[in-house]
């Protein structure tokens, strides 16, 4: 158990800092589809893939304060931001978990958008897909996202420059 969490530290630890849930849950299910071992499960959800194993391993080092979280109100939502902490950092050192260091994938992922994010990660989701086929199932499970043609082909752009990143 604590393995996987050691993992999503160390994701943190090369991440620095990550605002929004959804971003996280995007980062790490990307990070996860370019065979970096993460374990969590995922299904669909309204913003794309979604793991709730992710969610409460997040509140659980959070709680252990090996994870520091700030709740920003933002006026009508909040937003988060977290990082590891102090004590996380420690905790880290002492693992001896085998995490490769994705640092140029994760600092890459976290200079986009949530909705790139949420884009790349949802035609990821569909990966069995492909071409136009892939282009209209993520068009008919995301309508309100109205995606254009340069956002697709802008997400399987960088799709590629981050697989190459992994190699």
């Amino acid at each position: 158990m604590l393995d996987e969490h050691a993992k999503l530290m160390t994701f943190f630890s090369q991440a620095g800092e990550v605002v929004g849930r959804k971003k996280l849950q995007k980062m790490i299910y990307i990070e996860k589809k370019l065979s970096l071992p993460f374990r969590e499960r995922y299904t669909f959800h309204v913003y794309g893939p979604y793991s709730e194993e992710l969610s409460l391993r997040v509140e659980e080092l959070t709680n252990l304060g090996l994870l520091d979280e700030v709740r920003e109100d933002k006026g009508h939502y909040y937003q988060y931001r977290y990082r590891l902490s102090e004590e996380g950092t420690q905790f880290l050192s002492l693992s001896t978990i085998d995490m490769p260091d994705a640092t140029p994938v994760t600092t890459s992922l976290n200079e986009q958008s949530s909705r790139f994010l949420e884009l790349l990660s949802t035609l990821l989701y569909f990966d069995h897909l492909e071409g136009e086929e892939l282009k209209q199932k993520v068009i008919s499970v995301k309508p309100k996202q109205k995606f254009t043609d340069e956002e697709f082909e802008k997400a399987i752009d960088y799709k590629q420059q981050l697989e190459k990143l992994v190699q």
